[in-house]
């Protein structure tokens, strides 16, 4: 599709969502700016200069002269959106979900995907070189896989609208005190992604539909499952109607009254979920609610580059930490002579142990251990390492890398979720304890979002 024909569908798209707006009484012409876009910020808004003030406006991409509407005026920055794109970008698409520029599950559909990994690989380097005033002797090359239907594990929010009678099932708007109305989502795995209006009718003939609180929705490689989060006790009525929604698309229904614990199967009556690795005879068994990447194809990918980057050896003995099931511990087991697995969450251990046994890998150990805490007492860190992979949650690894025998570790391979953690961390590990940062890379966990997923070498 040529730019002009761009152009124009967008123009056609923002005209028909901002109608209401511009049709309100509070709608104030006065805060409408034309303004040219120099850069984006981390999150996938347009970043212009306005008399020197840093004006952040969402829809908008660099290069591009657009009109806008200030919504949020503050003393150092004010904050907008989009009006009408005057002057587009060649990078600039058409948005594929209809819902684009309300929900706020995807913040970047209207820049294309292979510039999307540009952005984020600008801003992991910009992290490092600002936050760790560290920078890589190499990039690697961006790993991406399928932009679409790719999110395996999502929690939609569920909200009954009493005045309209009606039930909406989705993500949050762009304005997070919203949910979205959806009809369907463009990035879940088809299963759930094209039955959102479906999910949302459901909710709407039950009884407790105003106790629904939550869907948490997990895939496996051959099982799809939604897990409701209710609030009062489900009528008989009402398992009946799930139920049959249940055996009318083949998806898994279970039911979660209160914690983890609560959890309860509805229909098949056995839920099975796991995904393989191939490249490595692996197969993870998890429950619904666990953490597992969400993206399937990257995760293969993931695993691979992590792999190569440790390069696991017969003699090795290696250290996983924020280890989980055991994604990254087992195909290392495949290599090395032992690899430990820490991770916080005690059940996921207990499966992490499991799936070891079920993979014929004996020389896997896993110990549970909140690594927030005084871990130096722990057998595993007694037992000494030579390389050491971390994985953490977006506060890094800060707590737990000063309380390791780190003097033999000779190469460190870091998977982050946050690149300010990762920064922070990797400065870190070069002031302080005399690593190089030899590589570092983005990839694409999270297509058409402001998520920066990405991988860092160290070595002595």
């Amino acid at each position: 599709m040529g730019q002009c024909a761009v152009l124009v569908l967008y123009r056609q798209d923002v005209h028909a969502t901002m109608h209401v707006l511009l049709h309100s009484p509070r709608f104030d012409v006065s805060r409408e700016l034309e303004v040219d876009v120099v850069d984006m910020t981390h999150d996938g808004r347009g970043v212009a200069r306005v008399n020197g003030k840093a004006v952040f406006v969402a829809g908008a991409l660099p290069g591009e002269r657009v009109r806008m509407l200030v919504e949020v005026r503050k003393k150092h920055f004010d904050e907008g959106r989009t009006l009408e794109v005057l002057q587009a970008a060649a990078d600039r698409v058409v948005p594929k979900c209809p819902h684009f520029g309300r929900c706020g599950g995807c913040t970047l559909q209207h820049l294309q995907a292979e510039s999307q990994i540009v952005v984020k690989q600008r801003v992991l380097q910009e992290n490092l070189e600002r936050i760790g005033h560290v920078q890589a002797e190499r990039w690697l090359s961006p790993l991406t896989d399928q932009p679409w239907g790719y999110r395996r594990k999502a929690r939609l929010g569920v909200k009954y609208v009493a005045k309209k009678g009606m039930a909406l099932v989705g993500f949050r708007e762009t304005n997070p005190r919203f949910l979205a109305e959806l009809q369907r989502c463009e990035v879940l795995v088809p299963a759930v992604g094209e039955r959102i209006g479906e999910l949302a009718t459901l909710v709407q003939s039950l009884d407790a539909r105003e106790h629904i609180a939550q869907i948490e929705v997990a895939s496996g490689d051959a099982q799809t499952v939604l897990v409701f989060r209710h609030l009062q006790p489900l009528s008989s009525s009402d398992r009946e109607r799930l139920q049959a929604f249940a055996q009318a698309t083949g998806l898994g229904i279970m039911l979660q009254s209160g914690g983890v614990d609560s959890v309860e199967t509805l229909w098949p009556e056995v839920i099975a979920l796991d995904f393989r690795i191939p490249a490595y005879d692996i197969t993870l068994k998890f429950q619904p609610l666990d953490f597992v990447q969400v993206n399937a194809g990257m995760n293969q990918r993931m695993i691979d580059l992590a792999l190569q980057l440790l390069d696991p050896q017969r003699e090795d003995r290696i250290l996983d930490l924020f280890c989980g099931l055991g994604n990254f511990t087992l195909p290392i087991a495949r290599r090395a002579a032992t690899v430990v697995g820490v991770e916080g969450d005690a059940g996921l251990v207990q499966r992490a142990r499991a799936n070891a046994a079920l993979n014929g890998l004996p020389n896997a150990e896993f110990y549970a251990a909140d690594l927030r805490q005084d871990v130096r007492a722990e057998p595993w860190v007694k037992g000494g390492f030579n390389k050491l992979l971390l994985d953490p949650p977006r506060s890094g690894a800060d707590a737990v890398i000063p309380q390791l025998p780190l003097e033999g570790v000779q190469r460190i391979v870091y998977v982050s979720c946050h690149p300010a953690s990762l920064a922070r961390d990797a400065g870190v590990l070069v002031r302080d304890y005399g690593f190089q940062l030899k590589a570092a890379g983005v990839m694409d966990m999270f297509p058409h979002t402001g998520h920066v997923e990405s991988i860092a070498l160290f070595e002595r």
